[in-house]
């Protein structure tokens, strides 16, 4: 037999089967499958199958999924997923805050930051981005927001910038780019918290903080002050960026904020000539290092010019794939990939990490 009438021999009618194929469904960000109660309807007709999904936490994956049925039940089958962030906000309407931080500047970590809030928003989430380098803000030019300036909503609330779907606030919206921030640590720390406490963020599924790098007053502020959810370490495969990142795990295990995981930004250079991979930092030092702490790597982001021309240019590099594609232009195709994949882990993670409760051993797989 093949298809459903196996499943039929065996006393199963449609829905059934698929709920029942779908708990064996394994991916990185699914590692112990699609819950039945994320299954909301399947409709059956002389054609095809039609699975509706609602996903707690950001991911879209309906062609993968729906391959995977259709492999199994020898019919065509379409994959409708929406997403619905569970769980109470932790602050405000926030449900996530994560830090995204780096030991020493010139790693990435801006760029990985405002990528992986594209990508976060691409997988169906309400994302939000706060620019926490109060010396060096860098989210007004990723944004191509230079000249923008927030609105009050009242004598006590700014209202957020919004590009793309994501909603965005900066001390650079505030203060001139040629002027020269001179405040001190807790001046500085101050500034920030009155940019997160006295901005209208509305509801959001995740804000991503983008973090000044070292581990000092602004740091300890959104880690002692704030309900982060969990951090993700932006590094390269170079040996003194790991000396800094392993400081910044350091820091945020003693404050006990749950490491998400790595990002191994410019990790090697792929030549168009001789298409050979470089590995121009080093190698291999992002997998040692996470090895060596027991959390995930998130992605191995390669040094690449279509990222460098896309946040110059203040442009969602997750969204000029999805234009390339349908284009046949796939150029973009592998780049964004890695946002895409190190957006869902982080969802996966957050989502799995709040819901430990149920006993269930979360063993994350590499696809």
């Amino acid at each position: 037999m093949f298809g459903l009438e196996k499943w039929f021999a065996r006393g199963k009618n449609t829905k059934q089967a698929v709920i029942e194929l779908l708990s064996g469904y394994r991916s990185a960000a699914l590692p112990v499958g699609i819950d039945a109660n994320w299954v909301i309807k399947v409709q059956e007709s002389n054609k095809q199958i039609q699975v509706h999904i609602n996903f707690p936490f950001a991911i879209q994956c309906d062609q993968e999924i729906s391959s995977y049925l259709k492999q199994h039940l020898n019919k065509p089958v379409e994959v409708i997923s929406d997403v619905i962030v569970v769980g109470r906000p932790k602050f405000k309407a926030i449900k996530h805050i994560i830090l995204v931080a780096s030991g020493k500047g010139g790693v990435g970590k801006s760029t990985t930051a405002i990528n992986l809030a594209y990508a976060l928003r691409a997988q169906g989430a309400k994302v939000g981005v706060l620019d926490a380098d109060i010396y060096g803000p860098s989210l007004p030019s990723l944004l191509a927001l230079e000249d923008e300036k927030p609105q009050a909503k009242d004598d006590k609330t700014l209202l957020p910038i919004e590009k793309a779907g994501i909603k965005a606030m900066s001390i650079g919206f505030l203060v001139p780019a040629e002027n020269a921030t001179v405040w001190r640590g807790p001046m500085a720390s101050q500034a920030l918290t009155q940019l997160l406490n006295e901005t209208e963020w509305g509801e959001l599924d995740y804000l991503i903080v983008d973090m000044p790098p070292g581990t000092g007053d602004i740091q300890l502020t959104m880690t002692q002050k704030v309900p982060a959810s969990g951090a993700v370490i932006v590094t390269t495969p170079q040996t003194l960026a790991l000396a800094d990142a392993q400081k910044g795990i350091a820091m945020f295990e003693k404050v006990q904020l749950p490491i998400l995981g790595l990002v191994e930004n410019m990790s090697y250079f792929n030549c168009e000539q001789c298409g050979s991979r470089n590995q121009i930092f080093g190698h291999s030092g992002g997998t040692a290092l996470a090895s060596r702490y027991g959390v995930p790597l998130l992605a191995e982001v390669p040094l690449n010019d279509q990222i460098r021309v896309a946040t110059e240019q203040g442009k969602d590099i997750v969204a000029l794939t999805h234009q390339a594609n349908q284009q046949n232009e796939t150029d973009n195709h592998d780049i964004a990939d890695h946002y895409v994949d190190c957006a869902q882990l982080v969802a996966s993670m957050l989502y799995y990490q709040s819901n430990s409760t149920s006993g269930v051993e979360i063993v994350m797989t590499e696809d």
